[in-house]
């Protein structure tokens, strides 16, 4: 056992604690845009703490993929997160080609959400699933082409021991401030990879101009309607896992411009980034309205091409 080993759970644990506090930043931004006071920072742990001590109502046409579809959904965005490396400091759970079961863990509960949203039989929750569905499978490649840049970047900087085992696809290596440090080693294309992950951040958690997280017409929303009849600590644990999410996302865009640096300076600094993204989606959802439902595929098209345009700038270089 290392002497930094306890470094991981420590920011783990720290993530878990402040993923709430990220979405509280971007109504406070929103607010402050409007020119409205707004809601508290802390808004989001008192809903949560509301939430877990209410009952539930539970429709008699719901069986168990709706019972189990929170825990699923919550479980997975933990393991997800569990593997991501925060701080610069690489999770015990990695292993070569992690960045695959991360992916589809996420995959894994937006799947248990769908479900779940189906399996009450409304027809704006099978809806909202549908398109859950359609803008999942525009994003996931851009997702993995993001990751192949990072992947091919590590191999090219990367000393031999690192391409016999593997090593470069894995989330450690790819987001342990290297990206941060190639740009100073003729890598300018892996500005493009934070941009196309900001994209996907607002697209995977339903923020604007993808979804608007506040509408309350049932014909516009993606993720909100799909969770219309859950409530109580089932409600509570979607709305904590879709904060693990967005976590989630933003961690990775602020892995990809910190450099490694010790652990409180790195910390410190990443967790600086972290809020800096969260106040970049609340600049977004200041100044943009939603999308129309036929101009998303659109811009997560952008993300894609902005994805592979750096992969082919990343082999010729």
């Amino acid at each position: 056992m290392t002497e930094d080993f306890w470094i991981f759970p420590a920011q783990f644990l720290l993530s878990l604690l402040l993923a709430p506090f990220l979405t509280g930043i971007i109504n406070r931004v929103k607010a402050i845009a409007a020119g409205r006071h707004g809601k508290p920072l802390l808004q989001c742990y008192y809903d949560i703490w509301r939430l877990c001590r209410k009952g539930e109502v539970i429709s008699e046409s719901a069986s168990w993929p709706f019972l189990l579809g929170p825990s699923i959904v919550l479980g997975s965005g933990l393991l997800a997160l569990a593997m991501l490396p925060l701080g610069g400091f690489a999770s015990p759970l990695g292993f070569a080609g992690d960045f695959i079961l991360a992916a589809y863990l996420l995959g894994l509960g937006r799947f248990a959400l769908m479900l779940a949203a189906l399996d009450t039989g409304s027809a704006f929750e099978g809806m909202g699933a549908s398109r859950e569905a359609a803008f999942g499978a525009l994003a996931e490649p851009a997702l993995f082409l993001a990751f192949l840049v990072l992947s091919s970047t590590c191999l090219d900087l990367g000393h031999y021991s690192t391409r016999q085992t593997g090593q470069a696809f894995s989330l450690g290596v790819m987001f342990h401030g290297q990206a941060a440090l190639s740009w100073l080693h003729g890598k300018p294309e892996l500005v493009i990879v934070p941009l196309a992950l900001f994209i996907l951040l607002l697209a995977e958690n339903c923020r604007i101009p993808v979804d608007d997280p506040n509408t309350h017409l049932e014909l516009t929303m993606i993720h909100e309607v799909m969770i219309l009849d859950q409530s109580g600590p089932s409600l509570a644990m979607l709305i904590y896992a879709a904060c693990l999410k967005l976590w989630f996302f933003a961690a990775l865009v602020a892995a990809l411009v910190v450099p490694p640096l010790p652990f409180w300076a790195g910390t410190g600094l990443w967790l600086f980034a972290v809020m800096v993204v969260g106040i970049l989606v609340g600049i977004v959802e200041s100044v943009m309205a939603r999308l129309r439902m036929r101009r998303v595929p659109h811009l997560l098209g952008m993300a894609c091409a902005l994805a592979a345009f750096a992969l082919i700038l990343a082999q010729v270089s």
